[in-house]
This record gives C-alpha cells, sequence and structure tokens, in this order.
C-alpha cells in the first residue's frame, strides 16, 4: 500500500471526530496569527517607538505583547487538549478493531503468527500509528500556517527578497524524500525487531519453570542479549536517518538565509528599506527557522508511523473465520458423521487427516486412539470448526457444519483438553466462563462432579479466590478438575475429551472417572486418552495412524486383529501385569 493511500486510511480513524479537529485546527490558525504578529509588532516599534515623537503611545507594544501571548496561551491550551483527546480515542478505536479482529481470528491465522509479535503490533506499534494520525496531522498543519503566515508578511514587506525562499524549495524535497525511503525501511526493521524482544521476553516468562529445571540461565541470557542488541541497533539506525535530515534541511535553509541577509544589507545601506522593515524582516526569517525544522523532523515521525501502520493494519486486514452458516441449532442430538474428510494445514504440506469416514451416534462414546501425530487431535479440531476440511464435510445432526451459525454449533460443544486454559480470575469465573450470569445450582452441581467442592471449601474466599496466572495458585490435578467443572457446567450435547485425565494420578483418576461416567450420560463423547484403563471398556475404539483410520472396534476385537492397537495398548498400559490382564480378558 502506497504512503498516500496508508495514510488516507488511518487518517479515516479521525472522521468520527472531525468537529474537535475543526476547533483544533482554528486554534492552529489563530496561533499562527500571533506568530506573524510578532515580527510585525516590530516594524512600528523600531520606526515610532524610537523616532522621538511623543505621539506614539508608550503602553501599545507592552500590551499587545501581552495580549498576544495570552491569546497563544489559551488557544494553544485548546489545540494541544483537543488533539489529545483525538489521540486517545483513535488509538481505542485502532486497538479495538485489533482486538476484535483477534478474536474473530481463525485457528490457522495464530498458528502462522508468533504471539509475541501479535502482542507488540496490539500494544506498542498502535502508539505510532497515532502518532502520524495525530501529532503529525498536528505538527503539519501548525507550523504549515505559522510558514505561511510569516511568509505572506515577508512578501508583503519586501517581495524580492522573498522569492527567494521557494527556490529552497526543490533541495528540500529532494532530501526528504530520499531520507523517507531509508527511515521506512529501518522502521519496518525496527517493528521486527521490537516483536522479537516480545517474543523472547514472553517466553522467558511462560518457560520459566523448564528454564529453572534445566539450569539454561546463561542460553537464555545470551539469547535475549542477541535479540536486545538487533533491537538497539534498529533503534539506532533509525537515530541515524532521522538525525541526518534536521541539519541537512537547516543547512540549505541557512545558505539562503545568509543570502537573503546579505541582499537585505545592501538595502539597507542604500535607504531603501528602514530600520523597522530590515528588523522585522530578519525576525519573521528567523521565525521561518522553527517551522520548517519542526516539518523537517516530522518525516521521522511520519515515517515510523507508517511502518507501524503497515504492521497494524496487516493484523487488521487478517481473515476472519468464515460464518456463512444459516442454521440455528438450540440443542443437538449428537449424531455426527465425518464424510470423505481430509486435512491439511497449508499448501504443500501433508496431509494431517486422509479420506475419514466415521459415523458417531446420538450419545454414543467413542475412543480414539494412535500414534503421536497421527491425526486424533485434528480429526476433533474439525467438529468445533477450529478449522475445515480441506475436502469432504463434517455433520452434525445432518447438517453440514459451514451451514451452521459457528454461535450455535460451539454452544453444542464442551472440550476438556490436556492444554487447559484457565484465566486469571476467580474460580467462579473460569467454571462459569462465558455466561452473563451464574447459575449457583449448576455451579455446585459442576463442583461435585469435578472433585473440587472438598477443596473450594478449605479456600477463605471460596469461589471468590483469584487462582492466578494460568492458574498458577492450582495443582496440575486441580487444573484440570477444574476444566471438567467447566465443562459440566456448559452441559451441552457433545463433549471432547482430549487426555482429560493426564495430570491426574491412578488415584484421582478412579475418583474422577465415576464422574466423567455420569458427565457423558446423554451426550455425544469423544475421548482422547493416554492410559488404557480410560478407554478399555468403551465399546467403540478407533485407531487412527498417518491421518487414516486403520481399525475400529472394541478392545478385545482389537487385540485379537491389530497389530497397531496392541503396540498402543502396551504402551498405555500403566504396568505390564494390568496389560496381561487386560490382554487376557
Amino acid at each position: 500500500m502506497n504512503s498516500f493511500r496508508l495514510y488516507g486510511r488511518l487518517l479515516g480513524y479521525e472522521k468520527p471526530y472531525w468537529r474537535a479537529f475543526a476547533l483544533a485546527a482554528f486554534a492552529m490558525l489563530v496561533i499562527a496569527a500571533t506568530e506573524t504578529s510578532l515580527p510585525a509588532l516590530m516594524k512600528p516599534f523600531l520606526d515610532k517607538g524610537f523616532s522621538g515623537t511623543t505621539s506614539f503611545p508608550l503602553w501599545w507594544v507592552p500590551a499587545a505583547l501581552i495580549g498576544i501571548f495570552l491569546l497563544r496561551g489559551i488557544v494553544g491550551f485548546v489545540s494541544t487538549y483537543l488533539m489529545s483527546w483525538i489521540a486517545g480515542n483513535v488509538l481505542r478505536d485502532v486497538r479495538q478493531a485489533m482486538y476484535e479482529r483477534l478474536l474473530a481470528m481463525p485457528a490457522l491465522g495464530y498458528d502462522n503468527h508468533s504471539s509475541g509479535r501479535l502482542i507488540s503490533k496490539l500494544v506498542a506499534e498502535v502508539n505510532g500509528v497515532t502518532t502520524a494520525a495525530t501529532n503529525v496531522l498536528n505538527t503539519i498543519v501548525r507550523d504549515s500556517l505559522i510558514l505561511l503566515g510569516l511568509l505572506g508578511w515577508l512578501f508583503w514587506l519586501n517581495w524580492l527578497l522573498t522569492v527567494i525562499v521557494p527556490c529552497l524549495a526543490p533541495m528540500l524535497v529532494m532530501i526528504t524524500l530520499a531520507l523517507s525511503r531509508r527511515m521506512r525501511a529501518v522502521s519496518r526493521a525496527a517493528i521486527d525487531a521490537t516483536g522479537q524482544l516480545t517474543r523472547s521476553v514472553e517466553e522467558a516468562i511462560t518457560a520459566q519453570k523448564l528454564i529453572k529445571l534445566f539450569q539454561s540461565h546463561e542460553f537464555e541470557r545470551q539469547r535475549f542479549d542477541r535479540v536486545n542488541r538487533d533491537y538497539r541497533a534498529q533503534g539506532m539506525r533509525i537515530v541515524v536517518a532521522q538525525a541526518l535530515q534536521a541539519p541537512l534541511s537547516q543547512l540549505i535553509v541557512a545558505s539562503g538565509l545568509a543570502v537573503i541577509l546579505t541582499i537585505a544589507l545592501v538595502q539597507s545601506q542604500s535607504g531603501s528599506a528602514s530600520i523597522g522593515d530590515f528588523v522585522s524582516f530578519i525576525t519573521a526569517m528567523l521565525l521561518l527557522l522553527s517551522p520548517i525544522r519542526h516539518l523537517a523532523d516530522v518525516n521521522a515521525q511520519l515515517q515510523r508511523g507508517l511502518a507501524s501502520a503497515e504492521a497494524v493494519f496487516s493484523v487488521i486486514d487478517e481473515k476472519s473465520e468464515v460464518d456463512l452458516g444459516k442454521i440455528q441449532i438450540v440443542r443437538a442430538s449428537g449424531a455426527i458423521e465425518f464424510r470423505d474428510v481430509s486435512l491439511s494445514y497449508g499448501q504443500n504440506r501433508a496431509l494431517a487427516l486422509d479420506r475419514i469416514n466415521l459415523q458417531i451416534s446420538p450419545g454414543e462414546t467413542i475412543a480414539f486412539v494412535g500414534p503421536s501425530g497421527g491425526g486424533k487431535t485434528s480429526l476433533l479440531s474439525l467438529i468445533p470448526r477450529l478449522y475445515d476440511p480441506s475436502n469432504g464435510g463434517v455433520l452434525l445432526d445432518g447438517h453440514d457444519l459451514r451451514a451452521i451459525t459457528l454461535q450455535s454449533l460451539r454452544k453444542q460443544i464442551s472440550v476438556v483438553s490436556q492444554d487447559i486454559v484457565l484465566l486469571n480470575d476467580s474460580l467462579r469465573s473460569n467454571i462459569a466462563y462465558g455466561s452473563k450470569d451464574v447459575d449457583e445450582i449448576k455451579l455446585q452441581f459442576a463442583l461435585k462432579l469435578a472433585d473440587l467442592s472438598d477443596f473450594v471449601s478449605t479456600l477463605p474466599e471460596g469461589l471468590s479466590t483469584n487462582i492466578g496466572d494460568r492458574g498458577a495458585k492450582l495443582s496440575g490435578g486441580q487444573r484440570q478438575r477444574l476444566a471438567i467443572a467447566r465443562a459440566a457446567y456448559r452441559d451441552s450435547p457433545i463433549l471432547i475429551l482430549d487426555e482429560a485425565t493426564s495430570a491426574l494420578d491412578r488415584i484421582s483418576e478412579q475418583r474422577i472417572q465415576h464422574a466423567l461416567e455420569i458427565l457423558r450420560r446423554g451426550r455425544s463423547t469423544l475421548i482422547i486418552a493416554h492410559r488404557l484403563s480410560t478407554i478399555q471398556a468403551i465399546p467403540r475404539i478407533v485407531v487412527i495412524n498417518s491421518g487414516r483410520i486403520v481399525a475400529q472396534g472394541s478392545h478385545d476385537s482389537l487385540m485379537r486383529s491389530c497389530e497397531l492397537y496392541r503396540k498402543i495398548a502396551a504402551s498405555m498400559a500403566e504396568s505390564p501385569a494390568e496389560f496381561a490382564t487386560k490382554k487376557l480378558n
């Protein structure tokens, strides 16, 4: 996207606040007028105030000077306040748009992006966008008005000298264009470095236990040092590109000013200009330096902001989950069918699932086993449409999932995964997650079902207890039982258990298996398990390998007919004796 289109899109976020901007622009116009009035005061002050005549009122100039700065203070405050108010609103709106797009982004979108970079764009780079949309615009409008006002005064005083000023413009434009390309490039690199830095910090915090256990402090320190050095280097490249423009621009302006001063001195000595004209002209020329410098410096901020805008809009322009469904399901019966389903996570990648055909009856419990990476989790992720099949289709109660609205589809599904996601909030909020009004009866039932009632009763704050970041204040088993309680509270007709008891010891698992049996009643339940005891009694077990269904049946029939299942069952057994017993049975 070119700079003009990019900046135009950025300014679109200011459109709702155009009234405030119009008032701020009027305040800037007044500031420009007061800036021009300062050199204008010099002419009568010198020509008449020092002429020796008594007719010139002595109070006029100091009163005008105080009045000018009083007016400048008032309108300056109004302008600054309004532009800051607009900036705050634009920042909020852009960040909200980014966050909403993140919520709507499909799972594949997250697979293709580093979480650190997404966080960096949402938290840090959006500030650069605000700078480009408000601060840069504020500087351009205010200083351009001041520049035009001073040039107008100069032209009125001495048009011959003033025409020299536009001659400087081509050289200033050439410098600006040359450095703009450089600043945009280094700004993009700086954004990437910021993402790398954020990712490194995020990984260190997330993996802090792993770092301690493997005593990898020095390794992580060196890795962060490399990223940190690169971040500093990219920052210095921006400084160099930014620092070059101001002195080069000022050198050109100073050269023009030297020519003008020389001609003005010649005119003054020849008597064609008064002292007041000369001083007023020189004062206005000196005042020109400030807006010229600001306008030269603003290019660096603009290029940095446009680079940030590219990063921000890359998130906003991410594709949302496709939801073209029209069918609303109140409560499904739970009949699920996979029809010739294949799945690939991207072009030129191997199939994660290859021509899967499978039917699950309402209320049926079915287990999936297979080697790691065989496709079990991929298969189950198609049911809530975290991914869509590359070929074929998945049906619920006879309807293709893509014909069902995402909202009503996902209401039918509860998931207990081995990757438990808990919020830094209370137990109550985590169990009743997504519910506007908490049903206390359902909540107590869920606690009892997940064997959490006794634990909650020991907490001083009960269900209001904060569980910490990612449930850090809970044990692994407690986190898993909390996830089970969440599924029980949701009360959906389809239940997916992906290693649901993986964090439980043998005794805890036995206590909760009965609860899971109750939870499965009347629900279509799909189980991925790592323990033989979890699936041994399930009537139908599906064996998946390399994305294909290679066998299905009961435990006993598979032990007789499927060599792969026998190997898997042996690896899943808690002990050789148990495996032998299960094998004999």
